[in-house]
């Protein structure tokens, strides 16, 4: 079993999402990634938690984990498959 780093805090800019990292890594993705995100008031960005496995939004029902972040991965909700 592989073990993501914690995070440690989080912030944002105009276009991003950052997170620090307990193991000295700074990440970032796009707000594009997570629309919930991009349309929400700075007030309701700032709502969230920290556990160990990622970052969480009760009030806008967003939960990011670290492991989806360090593989690229954005918000996957209005992603689907084609049938095979």
């Amino acid at each position: 079993m592989t073990i993501s780093p914690e995070p440690l805090s989080v912030r944002f800019d105009d276009h991003c999402l950052w997170v620090e990292l307990d193991d000295g890594r700074t990440i970032g993705a796009p707000l594009a990634w997570f629309p919930r995100l991009l349309h929400a008031s700075e007030a309701d960005r700032s709502a969230f938690f920290m556990s160990r496995d990622g970052i969480h939004w009760e009030g806008l029902d967003e939960d990011i984990s670290i492991a989806g972040l360090l593989a690229g991965r954005g918000d996957r909700m209005g992603v689907h498959k084609a049938a095979a």
